[in-house]
């Protein structure tokens, strides 16, 4: 089965599925990426999404190789540029990232062009389709937190100045959409409010937030304003870091090369934020696990079938090291989940609520 398309923009149609490349350069070597998203084209997919920051756990000696990979597929496979659509962000403020523009510092019009321009080098492309704020230049709790807490707030770089940015590079034909990412209801509904007085006011298309069976806060505030303003949510994570695969709840804590294994105590954010030891997300988990297996449906399937039956997720945002988890992947995209699943689901979160935010 061909992975389906939906129009992000009018002039844009994404596949349901996009290829994440957070691995490539660290977990995935070049003729590994290569093989993957071959397969991944091969089978429907054209949406494909990056970040300067890339791979992940973020290093000095690899920043950047995510973007490199996947610009020289292009390059070496002689891909009609208008045949894939490249997603890919600009780092926000961060102290840790030293090797990023001295931080990065902020998403000001300097950090944006000089992000943009090097994301285009390493691409190998004149644009890219649709370019995304990694994470707000504001204060808010995110990778895992989840209470606000106004003494953190500091002086932040103006709606308007990160929008004018972008409209620039819109103008120049560097970037033909904006994408925010891991932003909040009042985060997205301030751009768009900013946007109608520029002449970017119909190009912010998509918020990219994690969203799984484990993660629904989605539904909480973002859903109405998404709904309303004609926001398309791509959903990253929709396997929770690899836990709703069942892999590791198995004694051993599963493979040795699993992320969460492979990067212990390199990996704060996955650690913190999808850590089977805490009691509530392995329960969760295991209860989702053996839905799948009440019903003959692979977890993976369950995983992904649930994230794209939303109607407002346009793509899910999926990584996979490997060919066969790639297909597991892609094999979730002819899954339908019956009403009755549906409940078994829903009974599930109401014991455990978003145990993964």
């Amino acid at each position: 089965m061909a992975v389906p398309l939906f129009n992000l923009a009018p002039d844009m149609s994404v596949s349901r599925l996009c290829l994440g490349t957070m691995t490539f350069g660290e977990q995935n070597s070049l003729p590994q990426s290569f093989q993957l998203l071959d397969k991944a084209f091969d089978s429907g997919i054209n949406f494909f999404d990056s970040a300067e920051m890339y791979p992940v756990p973020q290093r000095a000696e690899t920043q950047g190789r995510s973007e490199e990979y996947l610009g020289r597929w292009i390059r070496c496979r002689n891909i009609p540029r208008d045949r894939v659509v490249l997603a890919t962000k600009v780092s926000g403020p961060s102290g840790q990232m030293t090797w990023i523009r001295n931080g990065p510092q902020s998403l000001d019009a300097w950090n944006v062009a000089e992000a943009l321009h090097d994301s285009l080098l390493r691409l190998q492309t004149d644009y890219i389709d649709l370019y995304q704020l990694h994470w707000p230049d504001r204060y808010v709790p995110m990778f895992g937190e989840t209470e606000y807490d106004p003494a953190r707030t500091f002086p932040f770089v103006s709606f308007e100045e990160q929008l004018t940015a972008l409209d620039k590079a819109i103008t120049a034909g560097k970037i033909r959409y904006i994408g925010l990412s891991n932003e909040t209801p009042y985060g997205l509904m301030k751009f768009l409010h900013v946007a109608e007085g520029l002449s970017v006011n119909h190009s912010i298309v998509s918020v990219q937030n994690s969203y799984n069976l484990l993660c629904r806060n989605f539904d909480s505030g973002m859903a109405e304003c998404c709904h309303h303003e004609r926001i398309s949510l791509l959903a990253y994570s929709p396997l929770a870091m690899g836990i709703l695969s069942g892999k590791y709840l198995s004694l051993g804590g599963g493979p040795s090369d699993g992320r969460l294994n492979l990067f212990k105590g390199r990996y704060a954010e996955g650690e913190s934020r999808y850590n089977l030891s805490n009691v509530i997300i392995r329960k969760a988990t295991e209860l989702y696990f053996s839905i799948a297996k009440k019903y003959g449906i692979h977890p993976v399937s369950l995983a992904i079938a649930f994230v794209l039956r939303h109607p407002l997720v346009a793509s899910a945002v999926f990584g996979a090291t490997k060919l066969w988890q790639l297909q597991d992947v892609l094999d979730g995209c002819s899954v339908h989940l019956t009403p009755e699943i549906v409940a078994e689901i829903d009974k599930v979160h109401s014991a455990f609520p978003s145990p993964c935010p």
